[in-house]
């Protein structure tokens, strides 16, 4: 690899952070304020101009608060757990196509060939994170916070990678790029991959991704790993300081990566028809690319949102059931019908 090639890698991971990281405080203003909204009162409004610093007032309280560690908690596990929450979902921004080309350099940090199974084996580690802060912390409410928040992951991963199995049939591919590309060309993944038949494959798939990455970040909903009605904050309820920042911050970088995902998989990724033009390779055309494709994250992160100060949660039989019951099923007929409508329609 060349000194010229590592350059750009550097100049897209640094663009890469720091969009996340401003998305993430954008992100906490607009789930407090359209909370408030929702609920009648004003949200956050003293803390800068609209409250917009107010993510700045949290970040110095973290810093400031004493950081408990439990006296009989295994020391270790208990640090490693925010970690492998918050870590997972930030380094699997590495295969997301947030644009299209500007002159010969993809608009994407690692061109990955198997980019999607990369992602799905780091999002996994997720789950070891909550289990291992609820263990570590000798604790019986954030063990079964813990128990709940890994029965739940592991039933909604099935959802979630047999739709994503959806995407890669359409395709033919696991490389993030040939999905984006194939869609450009065909048609969005939500519509079939341009094959009229597939429509409903494609509007049903989409539907379930959405769906599971709401359970997957234990979102409302879908939050039974931390109600506190029941378990008090559930997995983290022995974190305090900047350890707890990270259980929080991660829920919110999964959920951007999660939408980044349908956007790319269902979506069309950067593609828009009459605005991006997939030919043009210049900086003007790759910068309007790199908007339309976080306007699209921006909107499946504002229906988050709304989501979950608008539903109530569900009971836990009722998540349990919906998974195993409702999803599963759906989601493999779901590929038997796309198998079936690629051999005797695409022929």
């Amino acid at each position: 690899m060349t000194q010229t090639e590592l350059l750009w890698i550097a100049v897209k991971t640094i663009v890469v952070v720091a969009i996340v990281f401003s998305y993430v405080p954008a992100l906490i203003i607009l789930e407090r304020r359209l909370a408030g909204f929702i609920q009648g009162r004003w949200g956050p409004n003293r803390v800068g101009p609209f409250g917009t610093l107010q993510p700045l007032a949290d970040i110095i309280k973290f810093i400031l608060k004493e950081d408990i560690v439990p006296e009989r908690a295994d020391r270790f596990l208990f640090l490693a757990g925010p970690m492998l929450v918050y870590l997972p979902p930030a380094i699997g921004f590495a295969i997301i196509p947030f644009g299209n080309q500007i002159g010969d350099q993809k608009l994407q940090i690692a061109n990955l060939s198997i980019g999607l199974l990369f992602v799905m084996s780091v999002l996994s580690v997720g789950v070891y994170g909550i289990t291992l802060g609820g263990w570590a912390s000798n604790n019986k409410w954030s063990l079964l916070g813990a128990l709940r928040a890994s029965a739940q992951l592991i039933s909604y991963e099935l959802t979630l990678g047999l739709t994503i199995l959806l995407a890669i049939m359409m395709a033919e591919s696991v490389d993030p790029q040939v999905i984006v590309n194939n869609q450009v060309q065909n048609g969005w993944g939500i519509i079939g991959g341009g094959t009229l038949w597939a429509l409903p494959c494609g509007v049903l798939g989409f539907t379930m991704l959405f769906i599971a990455s709401m359970a997957e970040n234990n979102r409302l909903p879908f939050d039974m790993a931390e109600c506190e009605a029941e378990l008090v904050g559930g997995y983290h309820t022995e974190y305090s300081g900047m350890k707890f920042a990270m259980f929080f911050m991660g829920e919110y970088v999964a959920m951007l990566l999660m939408c980044c995902l349908i956007v790319t998989l269902f979506l069309g990724g950067w593609h828009f028809p009459f605005i991006t033009d997939p030919d043009n390779h210049s900086i003007v055309a790759g910068l309007i690319s790199v908007g339309v494709f976080l306007a699209k994250v921006t909107t499946l992160l504002f229906i988050f949102v709304w989501i979950r100060w608008t539903l109530p949660r569900f009971r836990y039989d009722q998540l349990m059931g919906l998974g195993w019951k409702v999803f599963l099923p759906l989601s493999l007929v779901n590929i038997a019908v796309l198998a079936v409508i690629d051999i005797f329609v695409k022929g």
